[in-house]
């Protein structure tokens, strides 16, 4: 079960969700489902995050409501055809929270300390872009490197929880690209500067194309996860390599800042980080939550 953001013809903000491997507008589903339970008050979903905020959003839960409306009147007229402009799947998260070095590998590639307790920075909502939005380089900021990293979605609000706890607050998962301007990280670094500005430029984090329900994942530590510039494969690994779990990363965090429902985590990223520039085609792929694909300009 995957769900998605998209604007419709006329522009208004719909979700969509993958049944049985076709598109459908989740959005009047649910309107058709409040009318067969006679629930005028409940809100209409556009977005998905008002779905996480609500509780409502898992794959048990999306399952209940398609299958309710498909025995009473039938989705043939629901279903999403052609082409589509996707949205952010996650619009108005409170905050953005990156894992620095999250994968061994990647830390030696770089020559940084291989960390033993989480490192994490935020990075600017104003950075968030959707699946085949363009990645926009600003003229003269030196290289620029692709880095894809598994992304948690928050479900419930979260301070500080335990490790055994943890996992019950993530509503879903995504794939993200954190995008960085790695020539200003270096200067920034050499002058102990904080990284906002390499790190949180405008469209410098694309995310989805799906956010998929907590429920429909196996296992989020045993992921292949690849990504590809153009026909060569730069960054090809398993979530099962991060030094440090969900669960650890989840109270890690909550200890000194509280999780929101649709804040977003952004988990590492494995070795091979590289150039991007304009015209190339980056795509980040993670077993079970599909392709993000985004040009550069």
């Amino acid at each position: 079960m995957r769900t998605f953001a998209y604007l419709s013809p006329s522009g208004e903000p719909r979700i969509g969700v993958v049944y049985e491997n076709v598109r459908y507008d989740f959005t009047r589903i649910w309107q058709i489902f409040k009318e067969i339970r006679n629930s005028p008050r409940t809100p209409d979903y556009h977005f998905i995050q008002l779905m996480i905020e609500t509780g409502n959003f898992s794959a048990e839960d999306l399952l209940e409501v398609i299958e309710e409306v498909k025995g009473f009147r039938g989705l043939e007229d629901l279903i999403i055809k052609g082409e589509i402009t996707y949205d952010v799947p996650i619009q108005r998260p409170t905050k953005i929270i990156c894992m620095a070095r999250n994968y061994r590998k990647h830390a030696e590639e770089f020559n940084s300390e291989v960390p033993t307790s989480p490192k994490v920075f935020l990075k600017s909502t104003a950075a968030l872009l959707p699946n085949e939005g363009a990645i926009r380089i600003p003229r003269d900021i030196g290289r620029v490197d692709h880095e894809i990293e598994l992304a948690v979605i928050i479900g419930e609000t979260a301070t500080q929880v335990t490790e055994e706890e943890a996992m019950k607050h993530v509503a879903g998962y995504t794939i993200a690209n954190d995008v960085t301007a790695r020539s200003l990280q270096k200067e920034a670094k050499d002058k102990g500067e904080p990284w906002t500005l390499c790190k949180g430029m405008d469209t410098f984090l694309p995310i989805g194309p799906y956010v998929v329900p907590a429920d429909a994942i196996d296992d989020p530590h045993n992921l292949n996860i690849e990504l590809t510039v153009g026909d060569e494969t730069r960054q090809k690994s398993n979530t099962s390599y991060m030094l440090f779990s969900i669960p650890t990363i989840i109270s890690y965090i909550s200890q000194y800042i509280t999780l929101m429902p649709g804040d977003i985590i952004c988990t590492g990223t494995p070795e091979g980080v590289g150039p991007i520039k304009s015209g190339d085609l980056v795509q980040c792929k993670i077993e079970g939550l599909g392709v993000l694909r985004n040009t550069v300009i």
